[in-house]
């Protein structure tokens, strides 16, 4: 072969080497440019020489798009990059960070909320094989996950993409990085990117670092803490992910004691690429070693985070490049002005603001992971991958991480016989509430859309129908969304299973100072427990207040967190055929005043603690 980088038997530091030293700056920083697919077309990819293109929230080829339809869309946009001089591909990269949720008829996985109280890193893990799956058969490379924030405070709108208050159980689910890209072989380097096949995506650890620890839970707030919590606290998740050769790590929007991170050049540069690494293997423990220029993956910005440095919204540009690209950002998820982007970043290089070695230094990165990814030699969808998406297996596995995930906190009042297990042979039961038959709302923000939405919005089975499949066939279910005293006039209820929650919200939108149940979901249960024994399922991203006057009148009580497109795992347990297992990740709390609260510090007098569950 001409080139060594083209050879796929040469070792990839050489292939990185060779390609580097034939590349113009276009080309690199065209490389550290990543652009929505809305602004994206093959000739822009192939004139600019743009390294990568993402989906954002709810961005989609159109209306319902499936599978086919994505990849068809990913590999146009890769025919345009092979075509330019030196055939560098894309990746393609979408927030799959409950399964691959942009896509009508994936499997959507509970929130990591829900399974961080299931304790179980391996279903974790195969859970992250069979999003990579899903991701790409749709044609894209690279999954926005896993979030490794260490919650601390429920206000927070990312709550639910959290799996814990508590850093172990974080640092525990990390396995979905070895699912998402397999599994590295023994003695595989720290900090060395990597990636088993054309089956696993590129994994992106986020949000660097102390998202959730923000002043009152503000999103994009300001952590203020001493180095030593942020390391004890925040820090350790991205440990256990780069050990397992994580390809890239997301920069949070968020700020440290005041300084924004996506500017820290301390934290991205000094720490993050010069000198994490383990030194020993105490769990508890966190040691720094320099990894001897150990080469690494990249470090990516998230959503158009330069625009939002400067008020108003988008002001001082050039500026906010020069801050990100020197703090250490690899590439820029820019993700509509790239024209304006690169020109700036041009005349940056060029008047030597930016220097040439941290354009080298990103580039190389970049190029690794593409080269690790064997992007260089399969750079098109395989096509055969599509029989998997939304199969029987893969929804089984979501089933079973639904049933996992659930947390009984009541179960019988008064000393008196439990509840559950509900009789599938009851002669007449009320399902009411507003999350009792909304997919929609089981599924949460991320999902279809950037927000979430309400109604049948992909393939799944509602709480309603998994209900109905599973009583005997001599019981009458009865339901009413929103029951009047009326509904129960002349009627023998045996029970009711009354589902309320949180409607779907993402990130900032999701930031509630309050955290009462919506929807008047609190009288609706409070009116139905007065007349027919009642479980009521709440169905939530995080712990809402609960009324002591509501705990006393309901018999049972079951957090079903954001339990995706697979209601049939709620009735699964709640109807006996499986125990309880879940624990709670986080503390409950009795009143807000009382924020933040967690375990083993300020945890006096929560509602439920931290680990708490019932058996049944």
């Amino acid at each position: 072969m001409d080139c060594v980088y083209k050879d796929p038997a040469a070792p990839v530091e050489a292939r990185v080497k060779d390609l580097l030293s034939q590349m113009t700056l276009p080309e690199k920083i065209g490389q550290m440019t990543q652009i929505e697919r809305s602004v994206a077309s093959p000739a822009a990819i192939r004139h600019r020489f743009i390294g990568s293109v993402l989906s954002g929230g709810g961005s989609k080829p159109f209306e319902n798009a499936k599978s086919a339809d994505w990849a068809e869309m990913v590999d146009g946009f890769q025919k345009g990059a092979l075509e330019t001089r030196l055939g560098i591909p894309i990746f393609y990269g979408v927030d799959a960070v409950h399964g691959n949720n942009n896509v009508y008829g994936a499997t959507i996985f509970p929130h990591n909320i829900g399974l961080g109280a299931t304790r179980d890193a391996d279903l974790v893990r195969t859970i992250g094989e069979v999003t990579a799956i899903e991701v790409r058969a749709s044609g894209a490379h690279y999954a926005f996950a896993p979030c490794v924030a260490v919650t601390r405070d429920p206000r927070w709108g990312r709550s639910y993409e959290s799996y814990s208050e508590d850093t172990e159980i974080v640092r525990k689910m990390t396995s979905l990085v070895t699912g998402l890209q397999g599994q590295p072989p023994e003695g595989h380097p720290m900090g060395y990117p990597f990636l088993a096949g054309r089956k696993n995506v590129l994994a992106s650890a986020k949000h660097f670092v102390g998202d959730g620890g923000t002043d009152k839970g503000i999103n994009e707030g300001n952590t203020i803490t001493s180095y030593e919590d942020l390391e004890r606290i925040h820090f350790a998740p991205y440990l256990d992910c780069l050990s397992q050769g994580v390809c890239s790590v997301m920069a949070s929007y968020s700020s440290w004691n005041g300084k924004r991170l996506h500017t820290n050049h301390y934290l991205l540069t000094e720490v993050l690429k010069n000198k994490l690494g383990f030194k020993d293997q105490n769990p508890h423990a966190i040691h720094y070693s320099l990894n001897d220029n150990l080469p690494q993956g990249f470090i990516i910005s998230d959503w158009e985070a330069l625009d939002r440095l400067y008020v108003p919204h988008g002001s001082n540009y050039r500026q906010s490049i020069l801050s990100t690209i020197n703090a250490g950002i690899d590439i820029v998820m820019v993700p509509f002005r790239y024209e304006l982007f690169l020109d700036e970043f041009l005349s940056l290089v060029e008047s030597g603001e930016i220097l040439m070695s941290r354009i080298d230094d990103a580039v190389e990165r970049i190029l690794r992971v593409k080269f690790i990814a064997g992007l260089f030699e399969y750079p098109l969808t395989d096509l055969s991958l599509l029989e998997l998406v939304g199969c029987k297996a893969h929804r089984e596995l979501a089933r079973e991480a639904v049933r996992k995930s659930l947390v009984l906190l009541k179960n019988g009042k008064d000393g008196k016989k439990p509840l559950l297990p509900l009789d599938k042979k009851a002669k007449r039961i009320l399902v009411a509430g507003t999350h009792a038959d909304n997919l929609g709302y089981q599924c949460g923000g991320w999902t279809i859309t950037w927000e979430g939405t309400t109604g049948r919005i992909t393939e799944g089975t509602t709480i309603l129908d998994a209900i109905k499949e599973a009583v005997e066939d001599e019981a009458e279910v009865i339901y009413e969304l929103n029951p009047t005293p009326e509904t129960f006039s002349g009627q023998d209820f045996s029970f009711a299973v009354v589902a309320v929650g949180e409607g779907p919200y993402v990130e900032s939108g999701g930031d509630d100072p309050e955290l009462k149940i919506p929807f008047n979901g609190s009288e609706l249960v409070s009116l139905v427990a007065d007349k027919v024994p009642t479980l009521m399922i709440l169905v939530t991203g995080r712990p809402l207040v609960l009324e002591p006057e509501l705990l006393e009148k309901i018999d049972a009580l079951v957090v079903a967190w954001l339990p995706g497109s697979e209601g049939r795992g709620v009735t699964d347990v709640v109807f006996g055929d499986y125990e309880f297992e879940g624990r709670l990740s986080v503390t409950w709390f009795t009143s807000v005043d009382k924020l933040p609260i967690h375990a083993g510090e300020n945890s006096s007098d929560p509602l439920f603690p931290f680990g708490f569950g019932l058996s049944c």
